[in-house]
């Protein structure tokens, strides 16, 4: 989404304006949801050693490996299940993202007919009972992440994207999908901006805390079993008897199976290059809206919101009524390079900071009180890539775009299925057994990512999607911030 260069429209970050270099000012560099010492808690140890020997490894303690940590001990109590992530339980993608809970697996409706029209009906019914089953985890094992549903808004915030908000609202209503159309009137009732054009609210969106949500799942797979380790990074694999002998750079471990959910880190298979594209998306963090603040603004639904654009913004209230505000940006560095340096992004930041206070002029003097931010693994189709190696001893599930806080879920249990070898309604899916179009091999990669990024942006602009765009539209590859 690209803010159009009207009097309302901020300036090049190059010449951030008072406002939003007074908001910036004081931000500390760090992620807000897990800069609180009170609820983080201590380092679990380092696995060290030789003599290990574990039914089911685990590798990565983010979401997808977290749940399926606890899906294999729920099918399997007496399994035993040993899960090793490289830093620190929540520093990675799971524990910096937005805290967008969408029920879709296929990066919204849109995108599932483009790609798998056939399976769409059993795609969005998998989509719910796993949303369902999300809801029952935290409510059985007390997991307080504040969790709530407050659905979604998205936005239109040019008069070109008035009719793609308008057919995405009508391709929803032609399928069954609970949404509600809004006009301007209708969209600034809600949430008031200038800006705002026209919108669909969509009512079962959740938003939560995903540091707690990482948190609580920690504490739950511990509950059931599962023993966890931190700053315990895997260095390699080779098939040894029936197994996997994993190697650390703290010693091995032999494991009956092996389940990869290690996010945009693609060290770990080096097949991911081919998949899996790191891309760098930026958010800031407001302090506490004080109630007149609030009161200018509405938003009393407290609706995740998002812009209807190419390159957009996602945003929302937490619960103590501070507004995150992120996205637009999705930086690629070349030859994927990842790099706790990159989080920092003054350019992106200031962007950030800017587009903030055109969408909501009338919070000027609110400061931002954090600025961070972390890698997204995207997909040449938006959605995870599955599979197994080792002849059939390890699973993988990778490549969520930015929408993985429910869909990891899922992907956890497919990749529980595919390592145990099961013929299920999961791995039968044609996303599972088909592999995304690879990203082309550098320097290709990273001219080919310009090049679209150009047209996204041109396309905000304008609304018209030119040929480069249509193009990989008709061979099903995409770019997304």
């Amino acid at each position: 989404m690209s803010l159009s260069r009207s009097s309302s429209s901020p300036r090049p970050a190059s010449r951030l304006s008072p406002t939003a270099r007074h908001a910036l000012a004081d931000a500390t560099r760090d992620v807000y949801w897990t800069d609180r010492p009170e609820l983080r808690p201590v380092p679990r140890p380092q696995l060290t050693g030789h003599e290990h020997r574990v039914d089911l490894l685990v590798v990565g303690g983010g979401f997808t490996g977290l749940w399926a940590a606890i899906q294999a001990k729920e099918d399997h109590p007496s399994r035993d299940v040993l899960l090793l992530e490289a830093g620190r339980l929540g520093v990675g993608a799971s524990g910096r993202n937005g805290g967008f809970v969408s029920p879709s697996l296929t990066h919204g409706l849109a995108q599932g007919i483009a790609l798998w029209p056939s399976e769409m009906a059993t795609l969005e019914r998998l989509g719910s009972e796993n949303f369902a089953a999300i809801e029952r985890t935290l409510a059985t094992h007390d997991i307080d992440a504040d969790f709530h549903v407050p659905g979604e808004l998205t936005l239109a915030l040019t008069e070109h994207q008035v009719p793609s908000v308008r057919a995405a609202y009508e391709l929803r209503r032609a399928h069954g999908v609970d949404a509600e159309y809004l006009d301007s009137a209708a969209a600034r009732a809600r949430v008031s901006s200038p800006m705002y054009r026209a919108g669909i609210f969509e009512p079962h969106v959740g938003l939560l805390d995903p540091a707690r949500l990482v948190w609580g799942l920690a504490r739950t797979s511990e509950s059931l079993g599962v023993r966890l380790h931190e700053d315990t990074r895997v260095t390699g694999f080779e098939t040894d008897g029936a197994g996997v002998r994993v190697r650390t750079e703290w010693g091995s471990v032999h494991a009956g199976r092996v389940v990869i959910g290690t996010n945009a880190y693609r060290g770990v298979l080096k097949r991911f290059n081919a998949w899996v594209l790191p891309v760098y998306d930026h958010v800031l963090m407001t302090e506490p809206l004080a109630p007149d603040q609030l009161a200018s603004i509405g938003w009393q639904g407290r609706e995740g919101l998002t812009d209807a654009g190419n390159q957009f913004h996602y945003y929302r209230r937490t619960l103590d009524d501070r507004i995150l505000f992120g996205g637009y940006d999705a930086n690629y560095y070349f030859p994927g390079r990842i790099d706790a340096a990159l989080e920092q992004s003054d350019t992106s930041h200031g962007l950030l900071a800017e587009h903030f206070f055109a969408i909501f002029p009338q919070l000027e003097g609110l400061r931002f009180t954090h600025r961070w931010g972390g890698v997204i693994d995207t997909t040449s189709r938006f959605t995870p890539v599955f599979g197994t190696a080792l002849r059939g001893r390890m699973a993988y599930a990778v490549g969520y775009t930015g929408l993985g806080v429910a869909s990891t879920r899922f992907g956890a249990r497919v990749a529980l299925d595919l390592v145990d070898g099961r013929d299920t309604e999961v791995t039968r899916l044609e996303m599972v057994r088909r592999k995304p179009i690879p990203f082309p091999p550098e320097p290709i990669r990273s001219a080919a990512v310009r090049a679209t990024r150009a047209s996204l942006a041109a396309e905000d602009r304008t609304g018209r999607r030119n040929l480069w765009l249509r193009a990989l539209d008709r061979v099903g590859v995409g770019f997304d911030s």
